[in-house]
């Protein structure tokens, strides 16, 4: 075990999440298959951890493709219905390396959205002013940085709001929420609700819209917060909905109410969570979960990306099957 800590801590894992390593060896997951109300879960596609290949989040087309940012290869990529891989971009390096990148040291893209017309937007995190911020790639063009981010923050997760052209971006290190207009220019601290800040490693990190408001999961706290839009498109009074969720990365909804899935990084397991905050296990590393980052659903089918920051092997996409 000593020799894998080393292993993980000179790939620039903190020690925030190295405790939550040490935490899971000692508790493994449970040995249990997929549970309802998903079946069928299976490894749909395998990606390589030496180039680099750790997802961390996923936009879905309509056509069944899968878009993903690989965070260590500083990459965004299209995987086919049959899993095969397609580099769409890759992130120039900064100077240094990446080594003052907040919390981390290392360079990563992150948060990933897709526009009805197929431009992604994303995040990329250096910790540098020159790279850090929203990124923009339009089908078949190359990747634009249209607005700066504070390069001594985190950019995590990132949600839009087709219908008014907004982007948020949540920072898991400042505990801040952004907005950005999709056009391009100067961010706004849409929130700085002492809900999203972090407990030392990670604060705001995964978003969706759903229902009239901004979801966001706080990565130390464990908990799902729901965040009103207002008419006037500021932000409404924070609500917790969710606890003891540890290591909370995405969500997604289900479809029903409120709903949702959770992929839980450090605990390597999937959650159901009900709209009055219960939760249940329903996907766990005997599923080939390997620490879930992502997480997203079309029609019946569940899509979770797994970036093995922790166990070190086989980042994966887990589909899955929801029963309604």
């Amino acid at each position: 075990m000593l020799k894998k800590l080393k292993k993980l801590k000179r790939s620039a894992v903190t020690v925030g999440v190295l405790v939550a390593a040490v935490a899971a060896a000692a508790n493994p997951a449970p040995a249990s298959a997929v549970s309802p109300p998903l079946s069928g879960a299976r490894i749909a596609a395998h990606f390589d951890l030496a180039q680099g290949r750790t997802p961390e989040n996923v936009a879905l087309a309509p056509g069944g493709a899968a878009y993903v940012t690989f965070a260590k290869a500083r990459q965004v990529a299209e995987v086919s219905p049959e899993g095969a891989v397609r580099i769409l971009a890759t992130l120039p390096e900064p100077p240094d390396g990446g080594v003052h990148t907040p919390a981390l040291g290392f360079p990563l893209t992150t948060g990933l959205v897709r526009a009805p017309d197929g431009t992604l937007y994303f995040l990329y995190a250096t910790g540098t002013p020159d790279l850090t911020g929203v990124w923009r790639l339009r089908p078949g063009g190359t990747p634009r940085r249209i607005a700066a981010l504070p390069a001594d923050g985190l950019p995590n997760g990132l949600a839009l709001d087709p219908c008014t052209g907004t982007l948020y971006a949540a920072d898991s290190v400042l505990g801040t929420i952004w907005s950005v207009p999709t056009a391009g220019g100067a961010p706004t601290a849409w929130s700085t609700a002492p809900e999203l800040a972090s407990a030392g490693f990670l604060g705001a990190n995964g978003l969706k819209i759903h229902n009239g408001a901004l979801w966001a999961t706080n990565f130390d706290k464990g908990t799902v917060l729901r965040i009103p839009v207002r008419r006037d498109g500021r932000a409404g009074d924070v609500r917790t909905r969710a606890t003891d969720l540890p290591g909370i990365d995405d969500i997604a909804f289900t479809g029903r109410g409120d709903q949702l899935l959770a992929a839980l990084d450090g605990p390597n397991e999937v959650a159901l969570v009900q709209p009055d905050g219960s939760h249940s296990t329903v996907l766990t590393s005997a599923d080939g979960l390997q620490n879930p980052t992502s997480i997203a659903l079309r029609g019946a089918t569940v899509h979770v990306l797994s970036a093995g920051w922790l166990t070190g092997k086989d980042p994966n996409l887990i589909r899955a099957r929801l029963s309604r």
